[in-house]
């Protein structure tokens, strides 16, 4: 009868942990494909012939740990690679290539997106802590992401307009 009892209990048991492990909360790279619907604005946050208004941006994935942006409205079109990597609730992004190298002064040098899903990652360290340590200096900048939790997706990024640079901020949510 306690072996009865014993068998149940642990049969209960597991149940309640297999509903708590649940992954569906957690970030998925999958969710992050898709349209998000926002707006186009000057960093400044200008009311000027530099503000862009309504905007779409398709996020389609490409590659491991690698996203298309196309980022586009009536004003703008534009379309660039981003790597992207887990941080908890949320999933940043990060340039690529040659745009990571003009941008922080060298090349990725870890092979995270060509070697694999970052075999030395630590045991308390998320995707993105991982590569902020292996390749990035203290006081490097980084540009946007996606919140999962409310699926948005907020990116800075600059545009050339007759030989000036202009910053702007695409914030938009996930449709």
């Amino acid at each position: 009868m306690n072996k009865i009892k014993l068998i149940t209990v642990v049969a209960i048991l597991a149940l309640f942990s297999f509903a708590a492990c649940d992954n569906s909360d957690l970030p998925s790279d999958k969710r992050i494909e898709g349209t998000y619907v926002g707006t186009v604005s000057n960093v400044l946050g200008k009311t000027s012939l530099n503000t862009k208004g309504d905007a779409i941006a398709e996020i389609t994935k490409i590659g491991n740990q690698m996203i298309q942006v196309h980022l586009y409205n009536s004003e703008l079109d534009s379309t660039f690679m981003l790597n992207y990597y887990e941080d908890m609730d949320r999933i940043n992004v990060c340039f690529t290539g040659e745009d990571f190298e003009e941008m922080y002064g060298h090349m990725l040098g870890q092979g995270h997106i060509n070697g694999g899903m970052m075999n030395d990652i630590g045991n308390n360290e998320t995707e993105w802590m991982h590569h902020l340590n292996d390749e990035h200096q203290e006081g490097d900048k980084h540009f946007g992401g996606f919140n999962m939790l409310n699926e948005t997706f907020e990116y800075h990024f600059n545009q050339r307009e007759e030989g000036e640079i202009h910053n702007y901020i695409f914030s938009g949510m996930r449709q």
